[in-house]
């Protein structure tokens, strides 16, 4: 009994040190910590960043004129628009937008419609490893959204790109939109012959807020291929924040905080946001309001946003307008530091192949700290692990004129099989 009663006082000082670090974890920790380290980014890399977040914004407008929400826009440049009557609930609200002014094609999808259940539907369509891709895993129900969006306006692309041999293809998205922009450049990335052969470097995505949708293998993988989120914001964790009972959101939070962020890396079902991330840090610890915005970028292998940080900003945040003022903000910051880049045509091009060798030397650092993370198949192409383009189990070709919805159904049920025979 006198043990039991001793006991007692140092159980108390357990639980009580555990509930300080939850709450610095919680409520004092801000996503710039994660990214303090990270380089800041230049003009040439961010600029398109603003003008595709009003695309998106288009997205938004009910006259179908993108003009309501003064994003700024050439209403006669939407030559494509799709609202969820057109969609049937299978993908959140897109269009194309020809931006004649940058040369670029642009696919714009909006982000989660809260009075929407098929956009619920869609978000949760997913469970631990249910969908294998390409030596790694993606969100199924963004995948196959993906599909839907790619069957019903591949020809119509496949046309654009055609007609435009010098325009780039660019996926964007918000939010839940961003995970299906992500998995549309994945899809079109490794079947460039179903768009009449595009060249990959004209492909592109920038996800806004991206939802996690791919395991971090293939996060890192495709980090050179101008996947470029924004921040790496878990969308479910948001919504659970906002919906889901008080002790569910304790247990979840106590859970993440004694979790160690390498015994994460290692579940490779475990998804993230893809690529090289841009974090628009605004916000300093210990101090309140706003500060002139800053961007970081990088190719993060840890330190990429694990913990969920209870805020009363994190639903402003997470607002695509809220994203597109601050990134205007910020790259006009940009343009008082670096006035010349206004200026001469040539400069700008070389500074640009500066940038890429850069980004080169930091992706691979990046996989080679993913190799000593002992993340699975976290290797790059030159190691021989990953694959250039997705092969079939059983060593046939995918048929160009399947659709897309039979492509993935292939490709997984191959890869099903590949994993009983390794198991096995």
């Amino acid at each position: 009994m006198s043990f039991l009663l001793c006991g007692c006082p140092i159980l108390e000082c357990v639980y009580c040190l555990a509930c300080s670090r939850w709450a610095w974890k919680r409520c004092l920790l801000t996503a710039g910590h994660d990214s303090e380290n990270w380089q800041v980014a230049s003009v040439v890399e961010f600029e398109p960043v603003p003008r595709l977040c009003n695309i998106i914004l288009a997205n938004y407008d009910d006259d179908n004129e993108g003009s309501s929400s003064g994003c700024g826009i050439d209403p006669h440049c939407i030559i494509r628009r799709k609202c969820y009557k057109d969609t049937k609930g299978q993908c959140t609200p897109y269009l194309i937008y020809l931006d004649h002014a940058h040369n670029d094609i642009v696919l714009a999808l909006r982000g989660l419609n809260m009075a929407k259940e098929s956009d619920y539907a869609l978000m949760w369509d997913n469970k631990l490893g249910k969908s294998p891709y390409d030596e790694g895993f993606v969100h199924n129900g963004l995948m196959r959204a993906a599909a839907w969006v790619l069957d019903a306006e591949s020809d119509y692309l496949s046309e654009l790109v055609v007609k435009y041999p010098k325009y780039t293809l660019t996926f964007a998205g918000h939010s839940l939109g961003s995970g299906v922009a992500a998995m549309i450049t994945l899809l079109v990335v490794q079947n460039r012959d179903k768009l009449k052969g595009v060249d990959k470097k004209r492909v592109r995505c920038y996800a806004m807020a991206p939802a996690r949708c791919m395991s971090l293998n293939l996060a890192v993988k495709y980090a050179d291929d101008d996947f470029l989120p924004r921040t790496a914001t878990p969308l479910e964790d948001i919504f659970k924040s906002l919906f889901c009972l008080p002790c569910m959101l304790c247990c979840r939070c106590m859970r993440d905080t004694c979790v160690p962020e390498e015994r994460m890396f290692r579940d490779p079902r475990r998804l993230y946001a893809p690529g090289r991330f841009y974090h628009i840090v605004e916000r300093k610890p210990f101090r309140c309001g706003r500060f002139p915005p800053v961007v970081r970028t990088a190719v993060p292998v840890d330190g990429r946003f694990e913990h969920i940080v209870l805020s009363c900003n994190a639903t402003s945040d997470h607002a695509i307008i809220w994203i597109q003022k601050e990134a205007q903000r910020a790259l006009e910051l940009m343009f008082e530091d670096e006035p010349d880049m206004e200026i001469p045509l040539l400069q700008k091009m070389q500074r640009q192949n500066t940038l890429d060798m850069e980004h080169k030397v930091e992706h691979k650092a990046a996989l080679q700290r993913a190799v000593k993370l002992a993340i699975p198949d976290a290797f790059s192409p030159s190691y021989g692990t990953f694959k250039e383009s997705i092969k079939i189990g059983d060593g046939s070709s995918v048929s160009t004129n399947k659709s897309w919805y039979e492509l993935i159904d292939r490709l997984k049920s191959n890869n099903t099989s590949s994993e009983n025979q390794t198991i096995s």
